[in-house]
């Protein structure tokens, strides 16, 4: 009997800039594709299992992080990402048929885009009313139903929506790229391939040096910090979730044994997963998440050691 197809929820409609990403992930062959409204309720859908895993964008290198994502993630029950894709964005601005940039009076695309591209949107359109919608996508699609005259999006919405290209490469910043995730319901973390990234959201007591302390147990270990971002939490004021990534898998010993640290040492401590890190994502520096230059006393064989060596101390059996 052949397997059921699997379901993969991302920001719809058709043609945004996260299809674009998860059509880059093998768990999209075979898959049902399935658009959303909203970054939100894709991770709603992933928790309530309408479907099997959620494509979302997490963070921009103009924008940084996608906050409604970095919230979600830390909401209950748990998620974990399971694989990236990092895609270059690139933004056109499309209108209908017979319009000119003259005709431009409104403009709509999702809030990134509208940041991405604000210093063109100023000095091509600066009397057009720019507009928020839920994705790049679907303000190509308000253009295609006459509710605005222009959107900023992906060369693929064109075509998805009937629309001509009015301006290309309108990006502000030639380069950009999106890093995007996969979210699934928590299981084994995919085996670890010696490239890749673990993800983290942790809260600490909040006192003078603690966030030091938390930093410290990755740093003595040699485990490269590649983004920290801070987030309110709702129901605490002056509180935070700290979102990490980190070079390694929760496989390596090193990054088990910092795992356990955080845990001793935070109130909370939410594993959001260990995956290969996607092709085009920045290299680490030197250290545990670039084996072939480990720190001093940092490599698998050394904790082997160690544990064994602290097994003796136990037993009264060192020297």
């Amino acid at each position: 009997m052949p397997r059921p197809r699997s379901r993969i929820g991302f920001l719809g409609p058709h043609a945004t800039f996260t299809e674009q990403a998860l059509r880059t992930l093998p768990e999209s062959e075979d898959a049902e594709l399935v658009p959303l409204p909203g970054n939100p309720a894709v991770l709603r859908a992933v928790r309530e299992g309408t479907v099997d895993a959620g494509c979302v964008p997490i963070e921009n290198s103009v924008e940084g992080a996608v906050p409604p994502v970095l919230d979600g993630l830390v909401e209950e029950p748990p998620l974990v990402i399971v694989r990236e894709a990092v895609i270059p964005v690139r933004f056109v601005l499309l209108g209908r048929a017979g319009t000119t940039l003259a005709g431009v009076r409104s403009v709509a695309s999702h809030g990134h885009g509208i940041a991405q591209t604000r210093g063109w949107i100023a000095a091509h359109l600066p009397e057009a009313d720019v507009r928020v919608a839920t994705s790049t996508s679907e303000g190509a699609a308000q253009v295609a139903r006459g509710e605005v005259d222009a959107a900023v999006s992906s060369p693929l919405a064109a075509e998805q929506h009937g629309l001509e290209v009015l301006a290309d490469d309108i990006a502000d910043n030639a380069g950009a790229v999106t890093r995007f995730v996969l979210v699934t319901r928590p299981g084994t973390p995919p085996p670890a391939t010696g490239h890749d990234r673990t993800t983290l959201a942790l809260t600490t007591e909040n006192r003078p040096g603690s966030l030091l302390g938390l930093l410290t147990e990755l740093a003595v270990r040699g485990i490269d910090l590649t983004r920290i971002e801070s987030r309110p939490i709702k129901d605490r004021h002056a509180d935070y979730w700290f979102h990490l990534d980190c070079s390694g898998h929760v496989a390596d010993p090193a990054m088990g044994e910092a795992l356990a640290a955080l845990h001793r040492r935070c109130d909370r401590v939410r594993f959001l997963g260990s995956y290969p890190r996607a092709a085009g994502a920045p290299e680490p520096v030197e250290g545990v998440g670039a084996p072939a230059v480990p720190l001093h006393g940092a490599d698998a064989a050394a904790y082997r050691a160690a544990q064994e060596w602290l097994q003796g101390v136990r037993n009264g059996e060192w020297t």
